[in-house]
């Protein structure tokens, strides 16, 4: 059971699992009909951006995680080969469907080199970039359904683009080792881990709160309520992420948080019906 879950969190299909559950629960929330389109094309963009990620990270990982380290110099090349196929395949299923904006689907390559050439190792700035990557999901989403402009789109986008870059604060944490070999300065390397859960677990409070009146207030509908919990479930990981936590707790708990999300949507959803 380990491994398998160990080979699908080196293999890039886990988090572009996560990546696909955020099109998952903005189609519902925004209650929107589902199309395999837009999930496939970020399926596809996250496994080419990751896989190339992986390669360009290689230094630091041989310090922070060995084993996906020996993992992605023995089978890396074969997984950014598949990344490569199917988001050209995503690109051009696009263009032949007529696909309006089909052009922003080269936005991924533009991520996938402006973090390879330096931007994870501006303080922050690396952790703000992986959550608007993110939060421009909902966006994409909303963009193809003609919806962009909605409370409802625009608010997701929002929220994916915070939650994720405070998961990718804590994810820093494992890496503390690493990053400071590599001369990357970071959250935790720089203020301690412990100080980077408390922050941690500030910030996603002060979302819930956030979120709560926004509810109260009309602006949101009741159902968008249950977001908080994945605010309670960031919550619940915060304190036992620390640097000797392996790569399952990381690659598996913290990046299955919009996995569990979307489950939760889709549950409450069918029990609608």
């Amino acid at each position: 059971m380990q491994n398998a879950l160990q080979a699908l969190v080196h293999t890039n299909l886990f988090i572009s699992i996560a990546t696909v559950s955020v099109v998952v629960t903005t189609v519902l929330l925004a209650d929107l009909p589902f199309d395999p389109l837009p999930a496939f094309i970020v399926f596809a963009a996250t496994m080419f951006v990751y896989s190339i990620n992986r390669i360009t990270d290689m230094a630091e990982d041989e310090r922070n995680v060995p084993r996906r380290a020996a993992f992605t110099r023995r089978y890396g090349r074969f997984w950014l080969a598949m990344g490569v196929a199917l988001y050209v395949g995503a690109i051009v299923i696009a263009v032949a469907a007529g696909l309006p904006g089909a052009v922003y689907l080269l936005l991924p390559i533009a991520v996938a080199a402006l973090y390879s050439l330096g931007v994870k190792r501006l303080f922050l700035v690396k952790n703000c970039f992986v959550g608007i990557a993110w939060g421009v999901i909902p966006l994409g989403v909303g963009y193809y359904y003609g919806r962009l402009w909605t409370v409802e789109i625009l608010f997701l986008a929002g929220y994916v683009t915070v939650m994720i870059t405070i998961a990718a604060v804590i994810f820093d944490v494992k890496d503390i080792e690493g990053d400071r070999a590599e001369g990357i300065s970071t959250v935790p390397n720089t203020l301690g881990s412990h100080r980077t859960r408390i922050l941690s677990a500030i910030a996603t409070v002060v979302v819930a709160v956030i979120v709560a009146g926004l509810v109260g207030w009309n602006v949101l509908a009741t159902e968008f309520l249950v977001v908080l919990a994945m605010n309670g479930y960031v919550l619940g990981y915060i304190p036992f992420a620390t640097p000797d936590r392996g790569p399952l707790f990381y690659g598996f708990v913290v990046d299955g948080e919009h996995v569990a999300l979307a489950l939760l949507v889709v549950a409450l959803e069918w029990l609608r019906w």
